[in-house]
């Protein structure tokens, strides 16, 4: 479109007129075709700039320039269902920032955005459509993070339609204002933790050394229930003090993925000495995935929440919303941050696969430094009860040398 930019052909006489020739898209062919438009009678006697401004009026209101015409004949017109099809199928392909799993992108799509804005064309979509849509999220009662969030999607979509040129086809100036999105107020957004003796409960209430081993791995590091479920035997490293991260489960299917959700999330975790005794009586002589179904298979962690979390957290009165099992990393990020502790800021980070924020934490090789880390580690503790079990003498499987993304070497 930006080649059929205005024209501003000149205005010549014809018979009794004065006309100008335009060029006109034609729908199924690249050139274009040329029509004469009547402009202004001999008659009317106008000057030069009359006559040139009227001859722009008549061009813009034949349509010759407008980019809607463009779009629809040249382009075919697109609805946002459409695109929104092109869009997931070439996010995951991309080599720049590709999204690893669109699930949430396609529930939030199928139940909120389609039904409502699916059909408009694209060229369509902008603040005035989308209003309808933030009404809707807002009077089913999701929360303004949500709702933020959904909007971004349609905002990316619209994005994600590019000219020839490589230009957004559809540029536009969102305006939280005239869209009318609720203020996201972080002081309000539901982020329970849990507090010692929740985790004390937990893991003495465990039924199984399965559910108590998870409790003690995820209060005890703050990793993602997802890295944790991916975890191996080879994993365990430094006689068992120390784990290395660099796979997750996925998050709808029962497989193991070899990518993290951040370039932070590659990085080992170091353990306190009591809980790694205590985790290796459980992966001691285990080979391959430390938990696992009878099928050999990963745990789906939606599915351990409810059948393991849950009704525990029910039973001990400790349920409230958002309670899940992200508490654990919120109970271990807020021990390590706790001025009893001090814990070192790089390895808090390092070790909660927080990204750093100041060149001081980039340019930092104290994550590089696995004898004081593992010092750091005892010495901050782990903060909560430990099961008893018998300690086992481990030999370390792995040379305590590790490089980022490519495990242990």
């Amino acid at each position: 479109m930006s080649r059929r930019g205005v024209q501003s052909p000149t205005p010549f006489k014809h018979g009794n007129w004065w006309v100008v020739r335009v060029r006109f898209d034609v729908p199924g062919q690249e050139a274009r075709v040329q029509k004469t438009l009547r402009v202004a009678p001999v008659s009317a006697r106008l000057s030069k700039p009359q006559l040139e401004l009227k001859a722009q009026e008549v061009i813009v209101a034949s349509g010759a320039c407008s980019p809607e015409r463009f779009n629809q004949v040249v382009l075919g017109e697109l609805t946002f269902r459409d695109q929104a099809k092109v869009y997931l199928r070439e996010c995951v392909r991309r080599n720049r920032r590709p999204i690893r799993n669109t699930t949430s992108i396609e529930g939030a799509l199928r139940k909120h955005i389609l039904p409502l804005i699916g059909d408009l064309p694209l060229s369509m979509i902008d603040n005035l459509s989308v209003k309808p849509l933030v009404e809707k999220l807002c009077k089913a009662k999701l929360s303004p993070r949500t709702v933020e969030k959904y909007t971004l999607y349609v905002k990316q979509i619209v994005a994600s339609k590019l000219a020839p040129n490589g230009e957004p086809l559809y540029p536009r100036k969102w305006n939280s204002e005239a869209l009318d999105l609720p203020i996201v107020v972080y002081s309000k957004q539901k982020r329970p933790s849990q507090k010692v003796e929740g985790v004390d409960a937990l893991i003495a209430s465990a039924k199984s050394d399965e559910q108590r081993y998870l409790f003690v791995l995820l209060a005890a590091t703050g990793m993602r229930i997802s890295e944790g479920l991916a975890l191996e035997a080879k994993h365990f490293v430094n006689a068992g003090r120390t784990i290395v991260i660099e796979q997750q489960v996925d998050k709808d299917n029962p497989q193991i993925i070899p990518h993290l959700k951040t370039d932070a999330s590659y990085r080992q975790v170091d353990l306190h000495p009591d809980v790694a005794a205590y985790l290796q009586t459980f992966v001691a002589g285990k080979s391959g995935l430390i938990l696992h179904t009878a099928n050999n298979t990963p745990y789906l962690y939606g599915n351990l929440a409810e059948d393991w979390l849950d009704p525990l957290l029910t039973k001990l009165r400790l349920y409230e919303a958002g309670m899940g099992w992200h508490s654990f990393k919120r109970f271990r990020n807020s021990w390590l941050r706790d001025p009893d502790q001090g814990c070192q800021e790089d390895l808090r980070k390092f070790w909660l696969a927080h990204k750093p924020r100041e060149m001081g934490e980039v340019y930092s090789a104290l994550k590089e430094n696995v004898p004081a880390r593992l010092k750091e580690a005892e010495r901050v503790g782990h903060g909560f009860t430990l099961p008893q079990q018998p300690k086992l003498e481990v030999v370390p499987n792995v040379p305590k040398i590790w490089r980022k993304k490519t495990g242990t070497e």
